[in-house]
């Protein structure tokens, strides 16, 4: 089977401190996260930089995922790293060290494998990169990206001429708020597809995501869960199911985007189940299938049928 999917982005190293543990040089990055809950749904190809100091251990594991790891450069130096402490409320984050490393002068080239794919995601990279890449593929059927605020602020002209060549920008809900200068996520939606993508997916962490549409809304709420390890990664989970999914469907329609919002949510609730990828690497597609349909039952009720009976209001002379 030929690679139905690209994503280029980070691949790093993470130390992490939750009120529930923490983990030291763990895998992350936007790449290995994306990677490992799209292999649930298509044939990924990972594109990415790694140092001297990438543990052995990682390739294989990926591998057995399925993931194709030609794209994958190695160079002399330490890979990327971050750390990153995370109170009670896990919307919020504290950096503490980013060191670039071999990812200081990272310029993605696409093996000729990957360069026909039919969908492809931009991680979270500088927009000239992501321009840079885009100068490499033919015309995928879907185009994706993901951004940051650091962009946003630092690289405004890059960043826009990339929106006018992608179909689809998924963004937090602070990030759509900084892209477009406008409090309300809707107004925010919309604004967005004005600038080019013509799929807006917001995502709001414990609040779910947001997906906007040719004028349509559809809202997938995070799934309820008790016990939440570390969130670090699931933007980039819910990106990989959500692409994941539409590579495998290879539809783009307004049930199949909805559908994938869905596959999206479901794969970032099981990431942050534990520390990096280890619930992403543990699950089997019957996990996957049993909490689809308990979002289903989630968000589903019955006609109400008329039987809804607003009582009227008393009338003050």
């Amino acid at each position: 089977m030929g690679i139905e999917l690209v994503v280029v982005g980070s691949i790093g190293l993470d130390d992490v401190e939750t009120p529930f543990g923490s983990a030291k040089a763990s895998l992350g990055g936007s790449a290995i996260y994306f990677s490992m809950a799209a292999s649930y749904f298509a044939r990924v190809g990972m594109v990415g930089v790694v140092g001297d100091d990438f543990p052995e251990t990682a390739p294989a594991m990926l591998l057995r995922r399925g993931v194709d790891l030609e794209g994958l450069e190695r160079r002399a130096g330490n890979t990327f790293r971050w750390g990153g402490r995370y109170g009670f409320d896990l919307n919020e984050r504290e950096t503490l060290f980013t060191e670039l490393n071999v990812f200081s002068d990272f310029r993605p080239e696409l093996p000729s494998a990957y360069r026909g794919a039919p969908f492809l995601f931009l991680g979270n990279i500088d927009p000239a990169l992501q321009l840079h890449v885009l100068t490499q593929v033919e015309r995928p059927s879907l185009i994706a990206m993901d951004t940051m605020n650091f962009w946003i602020h630092g690289q405004k002209g890059d960043l826009r001429k990339v929106l006018r060549k992608v179909d689809a920008l998924l963004l937090n809900d602070s990030e759509a708020r900084e892209l477009t200068n406008r409090t309300n996520i809707v107004s925010a939606a919309r604004a967005i597809a004005e600038l080019g993508p013509r799929i807006v997916v917001i995502k709001r962490g414990e609040y779910g995501a947001m997906l906007f549409f040719e004028g349509e809304f559809f809202y997938a709420p995070a799934f309820p869960l008790e016990d939440v390890r570390d969130p670090t990664g699931a933007g980039d989970s819910f990106a990989g199911g959500f692409m994941g999914y539409l590579a495998q469907c290879g539809e783009l329609t307004w049930d199949a985007l909805c559908r994938a919002t869905v596959a999206g949510s479901t794969l970032a609730s099981f990431s942050v189940e534990a520390f990096s990828v280890e619930r992403l690497r543990s699950l089997d597609t019957m996990a996957i299938q049993r909490r689809v349909l308990a979002f289903q039952k989630l968000t589903h009720f019955t006609s109400m049928d008329g039987s809804l009976r607003v009582a009227p209001g008393v009338v003050h002379p």
